[in-house]
């Protein structure tokens, strides 16, 4: 099944020149959470509706790949939504810098105020 995470074109382009990308959520590092945040497709726009709400702006959509991840020593762990709320929906959450090579494909995106689109892979 597809894991899909919302990146900021400038943080993605970062990502390609060191080969890691090193984000986790809208405005914060993994190493300031700990993992990053990623959902399964029918997800994202959730997400955006809860996080993007304020926000009009293009972005990339990252496919991850989870048995290159998970085969390169980066866990991924199937997570509540809400920590507080074991019933809630499960996240995807990657625990480490998530490597270039274990991105599938890259998707453009468009949000906006709390609405996403997604074109065909780049």
């Amino acid at each position: 099944m597809a894991m899909w995470h919302l990146a900021e074109k400038a943080d993605w382009e970062a990502a390609r020149a060191t080969g890691r990308y090193e984000r986790s959520t809208r405005g914060a590092s993994v190493v300031d959470v700990g993992f990053v945040h990623c959902s399964y497709p029918e997800q994202l726009g959730d997400v955006v509706a809860a996080v993007y709400a304020d926000v009009v702006d293009d972005f990339v959509v990252l496919e991850l790949d989870r048995e290159a991840l998970e085969t390169g020593g980066t866990p991924v762990r199937d997570e509540p939504g809400d920590p507080s709320d074991p019933s809630s929906p499960l996240y995807p959450h990657v625990y480490g810098p998530i490597p270039v090579s274990a991105v599938a494909q890259v998707l453009p995106a468009h949000v906006d105020r709390g609405r996403l689109t997604v074109g065909e892979p780049i």
